[in-house]
């Protein structure tokens, strides 16, 4: 909004309007006043919740520390939506499609998210909505956002290429093609040439193999949304763990979306240039603020959790966040942890009706296994031998994240 307003102010004179030109002015007022709104409008949520009885329902689970936390106030990711819509809508270019995507995505996630914390309370247990409802909400994104992609004009990416010099058979340049294609291309780690193009596993469906790379390509988008969105929701169970390790995933994919959106640092990069995409950083920008000011109330020992609310609709935004940036593959790496939870849930459960009862981790998700001592239940994997403290959890969880973080910002130099 203010930027349209200023936008029309230019050739006004008036002071300062040019500032919105600028993706750093308004990432940075995105970043102060999403942790603004997260600080002084989460002390009025946080307060609201409480008069409501809006409390966490906790089971039992003979965990240190576990039974605290009953009554915190939950439904806390209406704080990081606020946060986050609020400065979007102030700063941010309505006009820009990857931004109107995010926000979109960032309502629509929000919401499953929501809906599964009011029933939840409604019905006074940990149930929520069926699993099958969330899968059908992350999906219903997921392809929404992969076929956009596919048939938005304005959706575009300028392929890289090496000039290769024939004397030391180095990379001498990179150059750009002068036209902008419709592409579903992506950065791939540690290989020279990181473009890798879906079309190139559907070559022997010709003349059709382009249609089927975008297929392959919405599926992948659909599935990567929904990995992500549920392994953060597995995540949240220690105060901070997911708000910090989002924020931190949050970092590296804004740095990467303001670099390919601009063509010079695109060049210096050897990276697919995304036209329109450095719109982005501003919504990421405020995606941090909003985390930022969440962990002044979520830090341990937490006065409010986020919820469904909150971590359905992170990881979601995470993923399609890469995925708008063409950087959904990188994905794997940056939210490691996300999927690691994911897997020990899923390995858990499997090996549970293979063996009609037996375990592999003492507790999962997978956090939860560090908070129990060896012996307590019957279990393949019994260390660590000691329960580990909550604190240093995730501590420990924030410590690999930004390892993690640091890999895949360096693998679009490391080749």
């Amino acid at each position: 909004m203010l930027y349209h307003i200023f936008d029309m102010l230019q050739d006004s004179g008036f002071p300062g309007a040019r500032l919105m030109n600028y993706i750093t002015f308004r990432s940075g007022a995105a970043f102060v006043l999403a942790l603004l709104v997260a600080i002084f409008a989460g002390r009025y949520i946080i307060d609201r919740l409480q008069k409501m009885q809006i409390g966490e329902i906790v089971r039992d689970l003979d965990l240190e520390g576990q039974l605290k936390k009953k009554g915190t106030p939950t439904m806390g990711g209406l704080i990081i939506l606020a946060a986050i819509l609020l400065p979007c809508l102030l700063m941010g270019n309505l006009g820009n499609i990857y931004m109107l995507l995010m926000l979109l995505a960032t309502v629509w996630l929000g919401l499953i998210g929501f809906l599964d914390d009011y029933l939840k309370l409604k019905k006074h247990n940990k149930d929520g909505m069926k699993g099958k409802y969330k899968i059908i909400g992350q999906v219903g994104i997921g392809l929404v956002v992969g076929v956009t992609m596919y048939l938005n004009p304005s959706m575009v990416i300028v392929e890289n290429r090496e000039v290769i010099s024939e004397e030391t058979n180095r990379v001498e340049e990179v150059i750009y093609d002068t036209r902008q294609v419709k592409s579903p291309q992506t950065t791939i780690p540690f290989v020279k040439n990181n473009n890798f193009n879906y079309s190139w596993l559907t070559e022997w469906m010709k003349p059709y193999n382009d249609v089927a790379g975008w297929i392959v390509f919405v599926l992948i988008t659909i599935f990567l949304v929904a990995a992500t969105s549920n392994g953060a929701n597995l995540n949240d169970g220690l105060d901070g763990m997911c708000a910090g390790l989002s924020a931190i995933a949050g970092v590296s994919l804004a740095a990467m979306a303001y670099l390919g959106g601009h063509v010079i640092y695109s060049s210096y990069l050897n990276i697919m240039y995304v036209p329109g995409s450095e719109e982005l950083t501003v919504y990421m920008a405020a995606f941090i603020g909003a985390l930022v000011g969440f962990l002044w109330y979520n830090a341990s020992p937490a006065q409010v959790f986020m919820g469904d609310t909150g971590s359905l609709m992170l990881g979601g935004v995470i993923a399609v966040f890469a995925i708008l940036i063409h950087k959904e593959l990188l994905l794997p790496i940056l939210c490691a942890l996300f999927y690691i939870e994911d897997l020990s849930v899923i390995l858990q459960v499997a090996w549970f009706k293979r063996t009609h009862g037996g375990r592999i981790f003492k507790m999962t998700p997978l956090h939860h296994h560090f908070q129990k001592d060896a012996g307590t239940v019957e279990a393949l994997i019994q260390r660590p031998v000691r329960a580990i403290a909550e604190q240093k959890i995730v501590t420990r969880f924030w410590i690999i994240g930004i390892i993690l973080a640091v890999i895949t910002f360096v693998t679009l130099k490391i080749r």
